[in-house]
């Protein structure tokens, strides 16, 4: 045995063996080792692999450190979906927020109530009550479906099991976060990197007498569905819940400015590291619920909502080396390879150095000390150079002009600004091998076919044993290829086939978002979901006379311009594409797209506004139309329904056109009375 093959047998026996002490700890509640000498295995292990670098390519030790999660959990649907929070990083992003908020209510005073909450660094997670009984609890999941871990949350002795309070709702989902106290993860930390993970571990347990052990805490801080509806405010919520026996953060605050947000916020951060909590930022909230429900979500996040995130943690380090990442549209993204250093409590190798403009704007150098910083989830960056610390025979880093593939790289013209775009582009789609494994790890991501068990470590593997290179190819896996390779075993496989055989059956908006169309994002697949309905008509994108027809159709839609007509036309141009779409297809069920309130009082109605509003927002208006129903359109056509025409300056010539049509006008206070506004 030659020495490359006796470090790989020793590194495999000591993972073996922290296999068992996991399995003891985790499921057992049974630990045969001290906390230290446990540590101290795990050093050995990581040991190994900085001092051989191969042994990270097995890609074992990240299969056994920390609580695996468990596959036995029943999955549910939650009543409301659990929106994630869009981010502030500074002052001004809260004052664009407020701005917005401002805009889309046509709120002239600006004299908005926010309510300010500590964001908790925890597990998110849902309580339902039914007839004030506890019935159900979900972790948050996808946002749409968590799994059941009621038994779980039940563990946590001051989660009400009951509302004694017989004035409250008969229907309730209570959204909070679950996390460990800082003193009480300093007895535990052995097992988990930070108190985050801990909670996590803790409620996917199977066994809930494991959970149990566990000093979980919650804060209780929304809502989901309500019947009937018992608050006004959010500060009025937090206050009944209170009462009812949840726990609800004492530091919540009601602020009415931007300069009483700035003072909340940087009062916390300057108390934070004295909380026995992790937190990451605050949320702040519109307090009035009747103005959060007019300002409704988007299809991520809610628009009367916003995470503002305390400022980035900073460190220093050294660039070793400067590579290129291809993404799934061809952008080609420099990298930099950095002395390893923890930021922010995560230990940081790579930062991004964004595009060929930013390094020579900075003067980034292979070699050069640098300042990284890294705000939230957001992935590190390279912040600036300490020139004093360069060395005196570094050379000027000359950036590519060739992909990775071997293929020229091209700078576009943007044609919003008529500027060249700061990227490069390799523009050989799936030609390019780089460009057509990120499209594969799109496609299988969360927001798209969402197949558990695929994610993009395994696609890596998959593209390197030749087993996928193109979307139909993940539904003909060749499984007696994988069966005798670490980590899949039988079950391991036989779950993967299941993900995948669930993922046949998609919407077609997740499908039209999954294909990786440049410029189409989950909201323009909506749009365009609402305007095809079915896969049927979606194809006929496929053939080229009648591509030219639709697309003329397509810019007339609210929220659809001419990049992104002229993305689809680029993208459906080229064969090899509508080859793979039509192998893709072959292999699904594509569901028919189902608007929402088809029954509102503009179903089946194609409504444009022309003209500014007393009221309300042009925003709040387009929102109102869709929650009934209709469709909002951008220009005159002949599939116009109705021109509702705003008292502030309508446009004379879309007036003249529409009656040309024989198109229906109606005036802003018709349309008032309509929606009984």
């Amino acid at each position: 045995m030659n020495q490359k093959s006796k470090i790989i047998d020793i590194y495999r026996k000591k993972i073996n063996l922290l296999k068992k002490h996991n399995k003891s700890y985790f499921n057992n509640d049974n630990p045969v080792i001290s906390d230290s000498e446990y540590d101290s295995l795990k050093k050995e292990i990581f040991n190994l692999e900085k001092k051989n670098n191969y042994l990270k390519k097995l890609n074992l030790s990240k299969k056994i450190i920390g609580s695996p999660p468990s596959n036995k959990f029943k999955k549910v649907k939650h009543l409301k979906p659990m929106l994630s929070l869009s981010n502030a990083f500074d002052k001004k992003d809260m004052n664009d927020f407020i701005s917005k908020i401002n805009n889309f209510l046509n709120n002239k005073k600006k004299n908005i109530e926010f309510s300010a909450e500590p964001k908790i660094d925890g597990i998110s997670a849902t309580l339902i009550y039914e007839n004030r009984v506890l019935t159900k609890g979900l972790s948050r999941g996808d946002g749409t479906t968590g799994e059941d871990i009621l038994e779980n949350l039940k563990t946590i002795s001051t989660i009400p099991k009951k509302i004694k309070d017989n004035s409250a709702p008969s229907l309730i989902e209570i959204r909070c976060e679950i996390y460990i106290g800082k003193k009480d993860f300093n007895n535990i930390k052995g097992s988990f990197a930070n108190p985050r993970n801990a909670a996590g571990g803790s409620l996917r347990q199977k066994d809930p007498k494991i959970t149990s052990k566990i000093p979980l805490k919650y804060f209780a801080y929304g809502f989901g569905m309500i019947e009937p509806m018992a608050f006004n405010t959010q500060k009025e919520f937090l206050t009944k819940i209170k009462n009812w026996g949840f726990s609800v953060n004492p530091l919540s605050k009601i602020v009415n400015n931007l300069d009483e947000i700035e003072s909340q916020h940087q009062y916390i951060d300057s108390i934070r590291s004295s909380l026995d909590y992790d937190i990451d930022g605050l949320v702040y909230k519109v307090n009035d619920l009747k103005l959060q429900l007019r300002l409704g979500n988007t299809s991520n996040s809610p628009r009367w909502a916003k995470a503002y995130k305390f400022s980035a943690e900073k460190a220093v380090t050294k660039i070793k080396d400067i590579v290129i990442q291809v993404g799934r549209t061809g952008a080609i993204t420099p990298v930099a390879k950095v002395e390893p250093v923890t930021v922010g409590g995560v230990v940081v190798s790579n930062a991004t150095l964004h595009n060929e403009d930013e390094i020579n704007r900075k003067e980034i150098r292979v070699g050069d000390t640098v300042r990284i910083q890294r705000a939230g989830d957001v992935i590190p960056q390279v912040v600036s150079v300490d020139f004093s610390k360069r060395n005196q025979n570094s050379k000027k880093y000359i950036f590519p002009d060739q992909c990775l593939c071997g293929g020229a790289t091209h700078k576009e013209i943007n044609k919003s600004t008529n500027k060249v775009d700061a990227v490069r582009r390799c523009l050989k789609g799936y030609d390019c091998d780089y460009t057509a494994r990120e499209k594969l790890k799109h496609i299988v991501s969360k927001d798209a076919f969402n197949i558990d068990g695929l994610g993009k470590k395994v696609i890596d593997q998959f593209w390197d044993l030749k087993l996928i290179r193109e979307p139909s190819d993940i539904f003909t896996i060749n499984y007696d290829k994988i069966k005798n390779l670490e980590g899949w075993g039988k079950l391991s496989i036989d779950n993967l086939k299941k993900a995948i055989e669930k993922s046949k059956i998609i919407e077609l908006d997740r499908f039209i978002f999954s294909i990786g169309i440049r410029h189409i994002g989950q909201e323009n697949a909506k749009i365009l979901a609402g305007f095809f309905q079915s896969i049927g008509k979606f194809t006929q994108l496929l053939k080229e006379n009648d591509r030219k027809k639709i697309l003329s159709h397509l810019i007339d839609l609210d929220g659809i311009g001419k990049i992104q007509t002229d993305s689809i036309d680029n993208f459906f141009s080229s064969s090899k594409n509508i080859k793979i779409i039509e192998r893709l297809i072959d292999k699904l069920k594509i569901n028919t797209f189902k608007t929402r309130n088809k029954k509102g009082k503009f179903s089946n109605k194609s409504i444009m506004f022309t003209g500014g509003f007393e009221k309300i927002s042009r925003s709040e208006a387009k929102s109102l139309v869709e929650n009934n129903g209709g469709k909002v359109l951008g220009t005159i056509s002949k599939k116009l329904d109705i021109l509702i025409t705003g008292n502030s300056k309508p446009a004379k010539k879309k007036i003249e056109n529409a009656k040309l049509l024989k198109i229906k006008i109606i005036k802003e206070s018709e349309w008032y009375k309509i929606l009984d506004l």
